[in-house]
């Protein structure tokens, strides 16, 4: 077994992340045209999704996602479990400046979305592998593929709505730090850029955050 340093797996990470990271804008740019943007909204986002799961490329960048995911979840166990080992003991007080709020919760925030993405996976793309079946709901399916009417069954309950924003604040939360611990283990750690990478994670976990609670929160209202 190849034995990799603290270091190495941090960027091993980072590069993870930071491509999850573009995944999840491209994600988001589908996902709201389940909303009545335009009139032809179902038209696109059913192209959308056509092409996401039958283009060849994309069916390989595909299994590159989901060694991303994996990647970013097995080095960030290890990492966390190497600083506990590391730290056995907590410090009596703990300032501002040894961990921040968000960093301080990375772990647990992380365990939290990596539990939605399974019920996530759960309900559209093992459904479409025939894995799992679609979660009942008043608009009847046309295929295994009809992930437009498996969205409307899912945000037409109420409770799964709220779960959905629920874990999607969590999402948030952890993009916050994330994007700018991943540039910062890449090494663009300055007092020029830093401020400037802090605001553009900070805009960015906005905007996704916002984006797909807007989803949710339409059903909920209508």
């Amino acid at each position: 077994m190849i034995r990799q340093s603290s270091l190495t797996k941090k960027f091993i990470m980072a590069f993870a992340g930071l491509f999850l990271v573009t995944f999840l804008l491209v994600h988001l740019a589908i996902n709201l045209f389940i909303l009545p943007l335009t009139e032809n909204h179902v038209v696109i986002f059913e192209k959308a999704v056509h092409f996401m799961t039958s283009n060849p490329v994309i069916k390989v960048f595909e299994i590159v996602l989901f060694g991303g995911f994996i990647i970013h979840i097995i080095y960030g166990l290890i990492l966390q479990i190497q600083n506990w080992a590391a730290r056995p003991k907590k410090y009596k007080k703990e300032g501002w400046s040894q961990t921040s709020f968000f960093s301080k919760f990375m772990i647990h925030t992380g365990v939290l979305i990596f539990v939605f993405l399974v019920i996530h996976l759960g309900n559209f793309y093992f459904v479409k592998s025939g894995l799992t079946e679609p979660v009942p709901g008043s608009t009847a399916l046309a295929n295994n593929h009809d992930f437009y009417h498996m969205a409307i069954n899912l945000f037409n309950n109420v409770g799964y709505s709220i779960f959905y924003i629920v874990m999607i604040l969590f999402l948030g939360f952890h993009l916050n730090h994330a994007v700018q611990s991943a540039f910062q283990t890449l090494g663009l750690n300055h007092s020029k850029y830093t401020p400037f990478i802090k605001a553009v994670g900070t805009i960015y976990s906005v905007i996704v955050t916002i984006g797909f609670i807007v989803i949710p929160v339409y059903f909920i209202i209508t």
